[in-house]
């Protein structure tokens, strides 16, 4: 059998290779084979963990490990806060969340723990 991926769209393992393009033979569906890694590597999903190690999904609770003083705020985020239905992101700080008496924040979860 031939080592060539199956097609990306429907999924059939015939496919060809005609030029530098690969082509399925049942929906007629063309891609490049590079694009196809780059697509994987893009797809693949970063894992966000927290600061023992678990896993963390969109609309888990954490707990605030430690004291944390947010900038341009007066008050201070004590630890064992506890933080409901986060959203995971992908930038400096991983976690948006609403905590009671601070509104929305964001946090790295670094310093959170999953409930």
């Amino acid at each position: 059998m031939s080592a060539l991926p199956a097609c990306p769209q429907c999924g059939s393992e015939f496919t060809y290779q005609d030029g530098a393009n690969l082509v399925c033979p049942e929906c007629a569906h063309e891609w490049s084979p590079s694009a196809a890694a780059a697509a994987a590597t893009a797809n693949a999903a970063r894992v966000y963990r927290d600061a023992s190690g678990n896993v963390l999904q969109d609309g888990d609770t954490v707990t605030v490990i430690k004291d944390l003083k947010p900038k341009g705020s007066g008050g201070v985020i004590k630890q064992g806060t506890k933080v409901k239905n986060i959203r995971l992101v992908d930038s400096d700080h991983d976690i948006d969340c609403k905590i009671d008496g601070f509104g929305a924040m964001s946090l790295k979860s670094e310093f959170v723990r999953k409930v």
